[in-house]
């Protein structure tokens, strides 16, 4: 395995430490504006920062999707919330890449890269999460092309100007009969409610209610009744990614309080000559740059062209719960600053807990990991 930072990929991630650095400041405020500002998209649009694996043709740089890890942690630092547009920038950007008609791919998924606008993915929907293989939402067609019905939830559902949705088009069963589109979002027939989430409130989570909505036939996503398992294919990738903007995260909170405990003093002492403090903050350490690794390896995976479900699973369920675990003992070694709203820690744990959830649960993930682990019929 070889994660040797090149030219090309050091000028992506300086590029990606300015930014943010840009946006640390401004955490607080985007939760409280509940909305990321599309010119920030766009400047990380013009710096190749959104979903550089993708063919230049398509707007990307062609870069590894090892280097959109790495961009990914790095834009964490600054705002877990604002690395979501390059997370679902990549998910999204490679499912239209592989599976839209190419004049559709070739509208939206410059626009994903430029940081023009967002396509959300609606797979979730309010009374089916983990069950996303057995949707309520329905595709029937219409006047030449289809018209759905039923209500998805998503991140971005608030501000993306389009979304890729999952909706049954036969009865054939759970993961059967199910049918991948690229929906704008300002046809006749949509709704969007927000949603009052606990954190990551300036993705503008919400779900989008479809009552009749009719869109033309080359919205297709892959082929008819196969886009759930076309488009799942695309999570492995995500799943990396998430494990990587979670550490991000994590690895600047545990920096800060490192230089915390280095200057404040109790008994005449600093609070990290206490092994009490210190030993702590070690072992969060250690497991941060574990999970790194896991996350990386993946990747690494992915570039080489093999196999990396189970690993992206394994990914998807540490990572988070790694880096939630270590912002709380961060928040915990800081005393009562720790427990003040005015620092960024609190707010860091609430937006790090969503992604214990998002993008399929612990519980999921390590079903996946057991399904490729033994045969399956041995498997829960």
């Amino acid at each position: 395995m070889d994660f040797a930072v090149d030219d090309a990929m050091q000028g992506y991630l300086d590029a990606a430490a300015g930014v943010a650095s840009q946006i640390a400041p401004d955490y607080q405020q985007r939760e409280r504006d509940g909305f990321i500002d599309p010119q920030l998209r766009r400047q990380m649009g013009s710096c190749g920062l959104i979903a550089p694996e993708l063919p230049r043709e398509l707007g990307g740089r062609d870069e590894r999707a090892l280097t959109t890890g790495m961009i990914t942690e790095q834009i964490a630092r600054g705002d877990l919330t604002v690395a979501y547009v390059q997370v679902i920038g990549s998910l999204v950007g490679q499912i239209l890449a592989r599976t839209a008609r190419p004049e559709l791919a070739a509208r939206w998924v410059p626009q994903i890269t430029s940081g023009e606008d967002v396509v959300a993915i609606g797979l979730s929907e309010p009374n089916a999460g983990s069950d996303a293989g057995n949707p309520s939402m329905t595709a029937r067609p219409q006047g030449g092309g289809w018209v759905l019905r039923g209500t998805k939830s998503m991140s971005f559902a608030m501000h993306a100007g389009a979304a890729v949705v999952f909706a049954r088009t036969a009865p054939e069963g759970r993961g059967r009969g199910i049918t991948a589109f690229l929906v704008e979002l300002d046809r006749d027939g949509i709704q969007r409610r927000a949603s009052p989430d606990v954190g990551t409130r300036a993705v503008g989570r919400g779900g989008i209610e479809f009552t009749d909505t009719w869109i033309p036939p080359d919205n297709l996503l892959g082929e008819l009744g196969t886009g759930f398992t076309e488009v799942m294919q695309g999570f492995d990738f995500s799943r990396s990614l998430i494990g990587l903007q979670v550490i991000g995260a994590a690895q600047v909170t545990l920096e800060e309080t490192w230089e915390y405990t280095g200057e404040r003093t109790a008994f005449d002492q600093p609070l990290s000559s206490f092994q009490g403090v210190a030993f702590p903050l070690a072992e969060a350490e250690t497991l941060l740059a574990a999970a790194r690794l896991l996350c990386q390896k993946t990747l690494w995976l992915k570039d080489a062209g093999l196999e990396h479900t189970k690993e992206a699973a394994m990914c998807k369920w540490w990572a988070p719960k790694t880096a939630y675990d270590v912002i709380h003992q961060c928040l915990l070694s800081h005393g009562q600053y720790g427990y003040l709203s005015d620092r960024p820690i609190e707010q860091r744990m609430r937006d790090v807990l969503g992604l214990q959830i998002g993008d399929g649960t612990a519980q999921i993930m390590k079903l996946v990991i057991a399904r490729h682990s033994v045969d399956r019929e041995l498997a829960p």
